[in-house]
């Protein structure tokens, strides 16, 4: 297993290749923010959205993850902690103002290359710089 790649899977490079085509601009494999120790799959910095496609396996989605018969007290400790983390990384994200958009690998990529452009999109629409700083616009309506 120790061969099984952690980037560029089928699932993340058909989600990069749709929104790469919307025209969207983004950093791949990189942490969105440097004191959380977590890389973030495709990272749009200036709106601050973080996007996770999970593999079911490593991610122990609730369809398909399953923990194998052998040595199985080692993997489902090591699978539920891989869980748990991700849902600490979300939590320490969304408190420092991420919008961090998880998908399973399963999941139909046009349909999250999508809510990731709206996502993008709105966040971008919602934000104005201020001395180089990002900050909340006023919303008119």
């Amino acid at each position: 297993m120790s061969r099984l790649g952690q980037r560029d899977t089928e699932p993340e490079l058909i989600v990069r290749s749709i929104l790469h085509r919307k025209g969207l601009r983004f950093r791949v494999q990189t942490r969105p923010v440097a004191s959380i120790n977590s890389k973030a799959d495709i990272v749009f910095r200036p709106s601050k959205v973080s996007v996770y496609v999970d593999g079911c396996f490593w991610h122990f989605c609730p369809e398909h993850g399953t923990i194998p018969a052998s040595n199985s007290d080692f993997w489902e400790k090591k699978l539920t902690g891989n869980r748990e983390r991700d849902q600490r990384v979300t939590r320490e994200l969304s408190e420092q103002g991420w919008l961090v958009l998880r998908f399973w690998e399963h999941e139909d990529p046009i349909i999250a290359a999508e809510t990731i452009g709206r996502a993008v999109h709105d966040r971008r629409a919602g934000l104005a710089t201020e001395g180089g700083r990002l900050v909340e616009r006023e919303r008119t309506s």
